[in-house]
């Protein structure tokens, strides 16, 4: 009896054994290795700046258009505007008429190497020292970039309604009210015969006041400064109203980006101080 224990317990310990033996051959996952807290705020930090760090535009506020010109994109999708501005205007608009300014004072300025490390708002302030034989080409080309760079950033998908901040204390001051600025501005808009754009500029004098130019001409050339502007050339509005003007300068309201009105109004009042 003694000796059929002793051999059940035998087997027992060698069964034990090979158990164990089996097990710690059995290969263990790797563990993960958390990152250190400098990793984690590092990684978090190039993120955060990734997202955050953006170039301002060309012609943003004060910041004057490089040459040779560039193309800006738009800072919104073709259609975001579609509540005032459809799509294919947008994109004929920005991609076709645009365009076609860059590319042509690019062309002029070729003829003259020693102004192309000029601003366009400095040649355009300056029309009469740029050479004869390339001065319409600047002013219509020149103008036609920038006001259309500036024209893009004044509007915007979350704009619209009445006057806001400063600028809307200073119109109420100088129009005595925003409706009576309204329609003074879209008169002037309406009345501007052909082609052309209606401004609101700050003169000389560090007044506001409401402009019309033709074509592609800038307030700049005169010595006042463009705080906003709407085109009323026939491409910026026809596919949608036809000829109907004073209905798409009514509506333009609806996106007018008060934010960026400020930020051009703040620069000129800084500078006129």
């Amino acid at each position: 009896m003694v000796r059929f224990l002793w051999k059940q317990i035998s087997y027992l310990v060698i069964g034990i054994s090979l158990f164990a033996l089996l097990a710690s051959c059995q290969p263990t996952a790797p563990t993960a290795e958390s990152p250190s807290p400098t990793e984690t705020s590092t990684a978090a930090s190039t993120a955060t700046q990734a997202q955050t760090t953006q170039t301002p535009p060309a012609g943003y506020v004060d910041r004057e258009l490089e040459t040779p010109a560039k193309l800006a994109p738009l800072p919104y999708p073709y259609e975001a505007l579609e509540k005032v501005i459809d799509a294919e205007t947008m994109k004929l608009h920005h991609d076709k008429h645009h365009a076609a300014y860059v590319n042509n004072l690019n062309d002029a300025l070729k003829k003259h190497p020693e102004l192309q490390n000029r601003s366009v708002e400095s040649l355009l302030r300056d029309l009469n020292n740029v050479p004869e034989d390339i001065r319409n080409a600047v002013r219509n080309n020149g103008g036609g970039h920038l006001n259309h760079t500036i024209f893009w950033q004044l509007m915007s998908p979350q704009g619209g309604g009445e006057a806001t901040g400063a600028i809307a204390t200073e119109i109420n001051q100088t129009f005595g009210s925003f409706d009576a600025f309204k329609k003074q501005f879209n008169e002037a808009g309406a009345k501007q015969f052909g082609s052309g754009w209606v401004w609101l500029v700050r003169n000389p004098q560090g007044q506001l006041q409401i402009v019309s130019t033709p074509n592609q001409d800038n307030p700049i050339a005169d010595g006042s400064y463009p705080i906003m502007g709407n085109d009323v050339w026939e491409h910026a509005y026809y596919l949608k109203y036809r000829n109907r003007r004073a209905e798409y300068l009514e509506k333009w309201w609806n996106v007018v980006n008060w934010s960026e009105v400020n930020k051009r109004a703040q620069v000129t009042s800084q500078k006129q101080a």
